[in-house]
């Protein structure tokens, strides 16, 4: 009897529901990402409640650090799209990167659920970078946007970037509501910030909005702004379809998921549709929504922004930009997006050949996810064959090198930046051999000879620096040390200056945000775009090993920073070079003017050492034999310079 007790306990137990195991995450990793990844077995979501008029699209815009992230994250836990939890810091940052450095590098995407008098509406909420490096990521997002919500600091006030993204939205006609946010710190002067908005960008002061994302204040104001003062997209679910892909990544199992907005008709799973782009066709495998993770629902509808997986295998196939409609309805394809101007370019080389292959999809995958790079294909004698990469800027490039290490495990060795040059040929010759009278000059090998050209052209781009009032006198001569040309100066308010000045983009690429820093101890904010090309005095210099050229160090500089650059990089050489037995002269010249020098001593045996006394001639005499046996090695002699010396001296140094 007591064993029969005994068997009825334990299948009791054995039927009775066990408790999940408490899941062990990473520091870094979003609350969101709790729950699990895969869109399996979840319950679909209906959007055919969401008519057109009750749908919204906005983006959150502003300088670096002015609390987008945090905003979004209040507004995710209001409309209850996440739990409110103390790990909400972030959501939407879902990179390692991001985490890591506390920015935001790729627009990310969340549908929102909210009731506002009785109303249920389906707001569509884009969070943006703020760098000026990632500028491209916040026009692109505009581009599925009807309205922004522009956040400045209550205690930093308007920055360069915020003037930036301001004039980003003005052009694209869109509703901007001021929201002046971290009104909780003890600086805080809202007041002052809102007679800025009101100076710079003409919107009245009543329109602003006060609040403090990290303490959730006002915040649910924001939302019935986000209602009242943006309009609803102008589109009809009648219309055939047009889906415009605004973004899209890869996934190793279903291959590229692309972010689309419907500008017109509806989308679900089974549709046969077409890329505009390629004219390839697909069967829809899946749509939905991210919230922000990925919801699949039973269709999209016009106004609707959400995501596509139709089985597209290659990367090259989703085109950021593209026009996706049904099969057998086409559609006139959308304008897309503005082909982005590479700012820097810089080398890219495996470490070791042999994962040559492996690096090349690393890149094209990264490419699909972050289309403002461009590749070209590019061999070194020194370093083997890579890729020659453009990009928006140096944070740009150094984010895309880290993405590569921790997404791909790929380590690579990355050049110093360069900048495009142009050059106007005089020779008809060259002009009949490159097809057009100007060209641009990306490698120092294609640089023409100084008889052939008619003039040189850099490329430049136009400043802005916002700045208190006090560091002026230090900025203004940083920007004339770096061959800058002042084009305005407005008081923004008693205490802040806005200065306009003309780079030459060779200047800034490197080290200036830093010197702009260091020098307003933290306070100047810096923005900048392309304003063109302007002539001037490039030359350039090579760099000579006994006498020989080595090609991979030849570069194209001005001629006012020929002397300091070659000098800097004859000591760099001086120190990665290894000692020979021979004596070994580094010379930086320019044409056949030698400007820099720097010798490297030669290895010397001490061949005087088995005389003890006697005669001096003897002693004369076997220095003297030393002597032309050095001279003779050195005239028959070859400098080979090895790998890691020239990976030394060409990678980028980030001490300097």
């Amino acid at each position: 009897m007591a064993l029969a007790g005994r068997t009825a306990v334990w299948w009791a137990r054995l039927r009775s529901p066990r408790p999940a195991a408490p899941r062990c995450l990473p520091p870094w990793l979003p609350a969101a990402c709790e729950r699990p990844y895969s869109s399996r077995g979840k319950e679909k979501v209906d959007m055919s409640t969401y008519p057109v008029e009750s749908i919204r699209n906005f983006s959150i815009i502003a300088h670096v650090d002015h609390g987008k992230s945090t905003l979004a994250d209040r507004l995710l836990e209001i409309t209850g799209t996440i739990a409110k939890t103390d790990r909400n810091k972030q959501v939407l940052d879902k990179l390692q990167v991001e985490r890591e450095r506390g920015i935001t590098v790729k627009a990310q995407s969340a549908s929102l659920f909210y009731s506002h008098e009785g109303v249920n509406y389906l707001l569509n909420l884009i969070d943006t970078p703020g760098h000026v490096d990632f500028s491209y990521e916040v026009s692109r997002s505009l581009s599925a946007c009807q309205g922004v919500i522009l956040v400045v600091d209550a205690n930093e006030g308007i920055q360069a970037q915020t003037v930036a993204n301001f004039y980003l939205a003005f052009e694209a006609q869109l509703a901007i509501i001021p929201v002046i946010n971290k009104i909780d710190l003890k600086n805080a002067d809202p007041e002052r910030v809102e007679k800025q908005i009101e100076k710079l960008f003409d919107i009245p002061i009543e329109e602003c909005v006060r609040i403090s994302a990290k303490q959730g204040i006002n915040v649910e104001k924001v939302l019935q702004k986000v209602i009242e003062k943006i309009p609803p997209p102008q589109c009809n679910t009648a219309d055939p379809l047009k889906a415009l892909v605004f973004d899209s990544t890869f996934d190793h199992y279903r291959g590229v998921i692309a972010n689309i907005a419907l500008f017109g008709g509806e989308i679900q799973k089974g549709h046969k549709i077409v890329s505009a782009h390629t004219k390839k066709r697909y069967e829809v495998n899946e749509v939905g929504i991210l919230t922000p993770n990925e919801q699949p629902t039973h269709k999209l509808y016009a106004g609707q922004v959400g995501y596509v997986i139709a089985g597209m295998k290659d990367v090259t196939e989703a085109q950021i930009g593209d026009t996706l409609f049904l099969y057998k309805q086409p559609v006139e394809p959308l304008p897309g997006f503005k082909s982005v101007k590479p700012m820097v370019f810089a080398g890219m080389y495996p470490v070791d050949q042999t994962e040559y292959n492996n690096l090349k999809s690393a890149l094209e995958r990264l490419t699909l996810n972050d289309s403002s790079v461009t590749v070209h294909r590019d061999s070194s004698l020194a370093l083997g064959a890579g890729w020659r990469l453009g990009f928006l800027g140096l944070l740009h490039m150094e984010v895309f090198n880290q993405r590569l290490e921790q997404e791909y495990n790929m380590s690579v060795i990355l050049t110093a930046p360069t900048v495009p040059y142009k050059a106007v040929l005089s020779s008809p010759k060259l002009i009949k051999e490159y097809g057009e009278a100007e060209i641009t000059i990306i490698n120092p090998a294609q640089f023409p000879d100084k008889l052939s050209v008619s003039e040189y052209l850099e490329p430049t781009v136009l400043g802005t620096i916002v700045t208190p009032h006090e560091y002026i006198g230090k900025i203004i001569v940083l920007c004339q040390d770096r061959r800058a040309v002042q084009k305005d100066m407005l008081y923004i308010d008693e205490h802040r200056v806005m200065l306009k000045y003309l780079f030459p983009l060779n200047e800034i690429v490197v080290d200036f945000y830093d010197a702009l820093k260091s020098l307003s101890s933290g306070y100047a904010s810096f923005d900048y775009e392309d304003a063109g090309y302007q002539a001037a005095d490039l030359i350039k210099m090579d760099i000579l090993l006994n006498g020989n050229p080595v090609e991979e160090l030849a570069t194209i500089i001005h001629s006012d920073k020929a002397y300091a650059h070659g000098k800097f990089l004859c000591e760099r050489l001086k120190d990665a070079i290894p000692r020979q037995l021979f004596e070994i002269a580094i010379q930086a010249a320019i044409g056949k003017k030698i400007i820099a020098r720097e010798t490297l001593k030669a290895y010397r045996k001490n061949v005087v050492a088995k005389c003890y006394g006697g005669d001096i001639t003897r002693r004369m005499k076997l220095l003297k034999r030393q002597a032309e046996g050095k001279k003779l090695m050195r005239k028959i002699g070859n400098v080979e310079v090895p790998r890691d010396a020239f990976i030394r001296v060409l990678k980028r140094q980030t001490e300097k």
